[in-house]
């Protein structure tokens, strides 16, 4: 199927006047969408918006055409996100902890421990499997996190900041798996304030600024930093005036 995840024109404002304003954007099958922009830019809330984690205060989120109160739950299933921090049961092993989030997915146990044992070796987790997440390095932690996110092979992947607290050998072993996903027909959305990292990966770029999205960028384009930063001050200075 088809995966299509649009924002038009959604809203969600905080009472301390952050969030997203008027923002709209599309997610289409088979592209890695990057979504970049300096902290506290609103990329998080504008992907728990997507999840349906937050309820925007107007504007309209589909899928596929369908409005998102209208979604079947079991459409999630076929979901992979990790919003800022990896929730893990730290008393249970890295093993554990992965086939419950398959089985919670849906998986039965057979194809739980089927998919944890193929995500373990992508992301090269093999030497942690039996230890206990609580004991793990803070990028290690993150690996387990994305493997969650990723071992039910999703056809939306929302991933916040992913390459937090990852080593290069894991970005590397991450960028592999996201391309063998797109390729595979998924949608994915990815937030970064990396922007050579994402350049790498993504089909396009969208640029997010106090809550708005200003602008986008072709993805490995020379000078690619100083072109996102022309967008973000141009639009600072617009609204200061």
């Amino acid at each position: 199927m088809t995966l299509n995840l649009e924002l038009r024109s959604v809203s969600k404002i905080f009472a301390n006047g952050d969030g997203v304003r008027d923002a709209s954007i599309q997610i289409v099958q088979g592209e890695i969408h990057a979504l970049v922009g300096l902290n506290g830019a609103g990329k998080s809330t504008l992907m728990r918006l997507m999840l349906g984690m937050k309820t925007p205060d107007s504007g309209a989120i589909e899928i596929n055409g369908v409005p998102f109160a209208q979604v079947p739950a079991q459409r999630w299933a076929r979901a992979g996100h990790l919003i800022e921090y990896p929730l893990t049961y730290q008393e249970l092993s890295v093993r554990q902890n992965l086939v419950l989030s398959a089985m919670l997915r849906g998986l039965d146990l057979d194809a739980a421990s089927d998919a944890c044992d193929v995500i373990i070796d992508k992301l090269s987790l093999n030497k942690f499997a039996e230890r206990r997440t609580g004991e793990l390095s803070l990028g290690n932690r993150q690996r387990v996190g994305l493997a969650a996110a990723l071992q039910h092979d999703p056809d939306l992947i929302i991933l916040d900041e992913p390459t937090n607290a990852l080593d290069p050998s894991g970005i590397i072993l991450l960028r592999n798996v996201l391309l063998e996903r797109a390729a595979a027909g998924a949608s994915v959305l990815v937030s970064s304030h990396h922007l050579d990292e994402v350049s790498r990966i993504a089909n396009r770029i969208t640029v997010i600024n106090a809550g708005q999205v200003i602008g986008s960028l072709e993805p490995g384009q020379p000078e690619i930093e100083q072109a996102f930063f022309s967008l973000v001050h141009a639009h600072s200075e617009e609204l200061q005036s």
